[in-house]
Parts: structure tokens; C-alpha cells; sequence
């Protein structure tokens, strides 16, 4: 079975153009009489009845019930509230204690685990060549950071003698 896409190999070409012309022209011109219809009889409505047929006046809807809103004078609300200012009820809370000096390694792990994903997204972003030395110093400087992260983690043993596992509240 041929395509209808592809032209056969033995057929003239469709000019399209003509064709388009051809529709155009003929838009406003009406069918020849005595020519057959190309739907259905069932479809065609008769001369003179209207296709749709009116619809009946709605009836008007009664107004709604009305309501009063007697607003009394001698009732508070919460509105009417007001709090009263104590200066020694404030809470402030205490200064954070400072965060603790990091060694040279744990700062070389960091600028390794967030510089080589940020080296692979500047050779994205100015559309350079990812070349074999970035790619080894984004991804091996990732997962080397990383790791070096997690081996130097502290674990604290003396917290398993506590109850509830160190957890102060």
C-alpha cells in the first residue's frame, strides 16, 4: 500500500498551490441545484420552522428575606481587648555560643564537595567543552570531599551511657 505522504514513483505531482486556489475560488459560490447533498436527509431542516426552538420566560425569583443587625453598644469583643505592656514578661534569648574552628582538612573537604559540582556548572553554563581533567577534578573532588567529610565525623561514645541516648531537654 503507498504512502500518501510520498509521491509514487510513476505519478505526477500534486500541485498544491492549485488546489489551494481552487478551494478559495469556490468558497462563497452555492451548490448547482438539483446536486446531492453530502449529509444526511435527517440532518436537513425544513423551510420555515425555526431549528431551535425558543425557550420558555423564566419566572422572577422572589426578593430575599431581609435581615436587621442590631449592634449593642455595652457588648466587648475581642477587638475591645487590649493588652497590657509588661516589660519583664519579654524574652530574649540567650547569645549562641560560637561555632567551632574547622582544621585545614575539613575546610579542603568543603571547598571540594561544593567547587567541583560548581566547576561542571560554569563549563555548562559558558558552554565550553567538558575536557577530561574537568571533569575528573569536579567529579573526584565531590566524591573526595565527601568522603573525607564522612570519615571525619565524630562519633561521641560517652553519650551511650546516658539514658535516652543524650538527648537533653
Amino acid at each position: 500500500m503507498a504512502d500518501p505522504d510520498r509521491e509514487d514513483e510513476g505519478a505526477a505531482p500534486l500541485d498544491e498551490d492549485a488546489a489551494w486556489a481552487a478551494l478559495v475560488a469556490g468558497f462563497d459560490e452555492e451548490p448547482e441545484p438539483g446536486t446531492e447533498p453530502s449529509w444526511p436527509e435527517a440532518e436537513n431542516v425544513p423551510e420555515g420552522r425555526d431549528p431551535v426552538p425558543p425557550l420558555p420566560e423564566p419566572k422572577p425569583l422572589p426578593p430575599p428575606p431581609t435581615r436587621s443587625i442590631v449592634i449593642h453598644p455595652v457588648i466587648q469583643g475581642p477587638r475591645d481587648f487590649e493588652l497590657e505592656e509588661d516589660e519583664d514578661a519579654h524574652y530574649e534569648p540567650p547569645e549562641p555560643p560560637p561555632l567551632p574552628d574547622a582544621d585545614v582538612t575539613t575546610k579542603f573537604a568543603w571547598i571540594a564537595v561544593l567547587g567541583g559540582p560548581l566547576l561542571l556548572l560554569a563549563f555548562v553554563l559558558f558552554q565550553l567543552d567538558l575536557t577530561w581533567w574537568a571533569v575528573v577534578v569536579g567529579v573526584g573532588g565531590f566524591l573526595g570531599g565527601f568522603a573525607t567529610l564522612v570519615a571525619r565525623m565524630r562519633t561521641d561514645e560517652d553519650d551511650d551511657d546516658l539514658p535516652g541516648g543524650g538527648a537533653v531537654v
